[in-house]
């Protein structure tokens, strides 16, 4: 029994040793709780719609006031005017609106003659959380203008929407696609990024390279390159394989390939930079798998990879705009969901490229060449 006590007693004064392990595992369960409870059922809210008023009638306006009226009151979406119906579609190609309300040129004119007046929204449905409030939010808008004309005009002057979904049926196994992608290259980056590289330090390894004339710069960016190698390939098969189980229309061209190939590199590269960065001081081999567990929750669930970022509470929005996660979803989402070009995508490669020469110039200033 007192050999089994001495035991005991070593491994309490060892886990006693690393405070910042016992602090991330009670931190860890509440990051969770908060995180999680916050980040599905919200109410979505400022969804951007563009306005195209093709009319500029008197009933024109009054869907306009209406529209208005919905985005100062409840808050359901914002509402951009826009000239050019083509330059509204390609923003909403481009995730710029999230929907386009179009008021044809003879809405005024049938509202009059009590024949039939119709408004179109068309809508980004690759987002059904996104599509439903937004067609549902519209379509009651369009029914109070109904209801505030006369008695005598309502039947036959009511008007109407209609929906138009700009892409096929997207199921959920889909719109989950993009944040598994990320998820699968986080992985490879937080073993080879993290665990390895705290490994090679608790077993001494890093005293063979640290005896060398290697600078730091090229240390740093040999074991990064090394990572998004083995990322890359890990979220390249699963990016070829979850496309097509999911069903991705025409998964295997060879141009979304090669966008799709260069968003994963970039992404990569960007995490496995992040991870060094975090890495870089630690020298407890049990803190990274602690710090991983934190960081799978705060990453990837505000990143909008389950659901839209537009039901966040405003302390979760601002995490997601510093969080890598959700540019490479976004990208992602807009290659396989839409099958858009890079210039939906240029703002989300910009963002993780300087993340990345931040992250590793950070890296690069905090390793030290010392045992």
């Amino acid at each position: 029994m007192h050999r089994t006590l001495a035991i005991i007693e070593r491994e309490m004064r060892r886990f006693r040793r690393s405070p910042m392990l016992i602090v991330m595992s009670m931190m860890f369960p509440i990051v969770q709780l908060v995180v999680l409870g916050y980040a599905f059922g919200g109410n979505v809210k400022h969804l951007k719609v563009a306005v195209v008023d093709q009319d500029h009638g008197v009933p024109a306006v009054r869907i306009r006031e209406l529209a208005s009226a919905v985005a100062s009151g409840n808050h359901t979406f914002d509402i951009v005017d826009y000239a050019d119906p083509g330059k509204a579609l390609t923003d909403l190609r481009n995730g710029v609106v999230n929907g386009v309300l179009t008021i044809p040129a003879d809405f005024s004119r049938r509202v009059i003659g009590r024949n039939q007046p119709r408004v179109a929204l068309i809508a980004d449905n690759t987002d059904s959380f996104v599509s439903a409030t937004l067609s549902s939010t519209v379509a009651q808008m369009v029914s109070s203008y109904g209801s505030s004309r006369p008695t005598s005009e309502r039947i036959p002057g009511q008007a109407t929407l209609d929906l138009v979904e700009v892409y096929p049926y997207v199921p959920y196994v889909q719109y989950l696609l993009p944040g598994s992608i990320t998820m699968s290259i986080f992985m490879m980056v937080m073993i080879g990024g993290g665990i390895i590289f705290i490994d090679d330090k608790a077993r001494g390894l890093h005293e063979g390279y640290l005896v060398t004339p290697i600078k730091k710069f090229e240390l740093i960016a040999g074991f990064n390159i090394s990572g998004t190698i083995r990322a890359v390939m890990a979220g390249a098969v699963l990016m070829i394989i979850g496309s097509l189980i999911a069903g991705v229309p025409n998964a295997l061209d060879p141009m979304r390939l090669f966008r799709l190939l260069i968003v994963i590199t970039i992404t990569a590269f960007a995490l496995i930079s992040m991870m060094f960065l975090l890495m870089v001081r630690v020298t407890d081999p049990l803190m990274p798998r602690a710090v991983f567990g934190v960081l799978n929750t705060l990453l990837y669930f505000p990143s909008g990879a389950v659901y839209p970022q537009q039901g966040f509470p405003a302390w979760m929005q601002y995490i997601a705009i510093a969080d890598p996660f959700t540019y490479a979803v976004h990208a992602f989402k807009s290659l396989l969901l839409k099958n858009t070009g890079f210039e939906a995508i240029t703002g989300d490669l910009a963002y993780l490229v300087v993340f990345s020469v931040i992250s590793m110039t950070a890296a690069t200033m905090l390793f030290r060449r010392t045992l």
